[in-house]
């Protein structure tokens, strides 16, 4: 596709596969549309799934993070995102991803015919609990940083806390760089992921989902994220869940196959 404007932001989005049913993908913070070939091609016999580059993402637009209120670029995202729905779709999230499809899901249920969201980090859903007491301390040193305009170091600790597992000195350095400067992007959104500003986890909210959900993370991902999709699960009234062995956080990368199996696991129950 064309770039397309929208919400002011030139909007890249490529669709992946042929079949008759829509979906829609939404990638990860620090992540691109490109991400979600190894898992989607082989459902594109059933699906036709637009994915999308967020702001300041791929070779969509950039997002100027000046000024914005605490979680505006999760609002923006969710706007854009839900731009590409005319009719009941597949709507698959990775991550940040995750949180906008389901706010999306939250606030429109009627435009979702399946929800699968991969290692979903609303943590706010799990608020207070033991786990998001433990990753607050690191949260605070992340948002430290980003203050203090430390965007290297807060990008390396990003990455090795929610990477693929590989080196930040053995990331090629085009890579690295646009990770440094995404991190105005990190710094709006993370602190969204504690606090959830869009009311995500609001009362009747999630139980409002009708459509059947699929959770997956990894067995490897921070303890925070299993917690999540217990808290989300525990609420929805059609829904599955799945942990990938030896799955990190960026298992749509490290683990297609498996990925691709559960989702259309998912496509199956709709």
């Amino acid at each position: 596709m064309a770039l397309e404007e929208r919400y002011s932001v030139a909007t890249h989005a490529q669709v992946i596969g042929t079949g008759e049913r829509p979906a829609l993908a939404i990638h990860c913070m620090l992540g691109t549309s490109e991400m979600w070939a190894p898992t989607l091609a082989p459902l594109g016999d059933r699906i036709a799934a637009t994915a999308f580059d967020l702001p300041g993402h791929g070779r969509s637009g950039d997002w100027d993070a000046d000024d914005a209120a605490p979680g505006a670029y999760q609002t923006l995202a969710t706007r854009i995102a839900a731009s590409f729905i005319d009719r009941p779709v597949d709507l698959i999230g990775h991550s940040f991803g995750a949180s906008v499809a389901l706010r999306i899901a939250v606030g429109a249920p009627q435009a979702v015919r399946s929800l699968t969201l991969i290692e979903p980090v609303l943590f706010a859903a799990v608020k207070d609990g033991p786990e998001w007491t433990d990753l607050r301390p690191h949260q605070d040193h992340l948002e430290e940083l980003l203050a203090e305009g430390q965007y290297e170091e807060a990008a390396r600790r990003f990455m090795r806390d929610w990477g693929t597992g590989q080196s930040w000195e053995s990331l090629p350095e085009r890579h690295r760089a646009r990770f440094v400067a995404q991190m105005p992007i990190v710094a709006n959104v993370t602190p969204a992921n504690f606090e959830d500003p869009g009311r995500i986890t609001r009362e009747g909210g999630f139980e409002g989902i009708e459509a059947p959900v699929m959770l997956i993370h990894g067995d490897a991902s921070p303890p925070i994220v299993a917690r999540v999709c217990e808290a989300i699960a525990a609420r929805l009234p059609d829904v599955g869940t799945a942990c990938v062995p030896g799955a990190g956080h960026m298992l749509p990368l490290t683990h297609a196959a498996q990925v691709s199996e559960l989702i259309g696991i998912n496509l199956e129950r709709s």
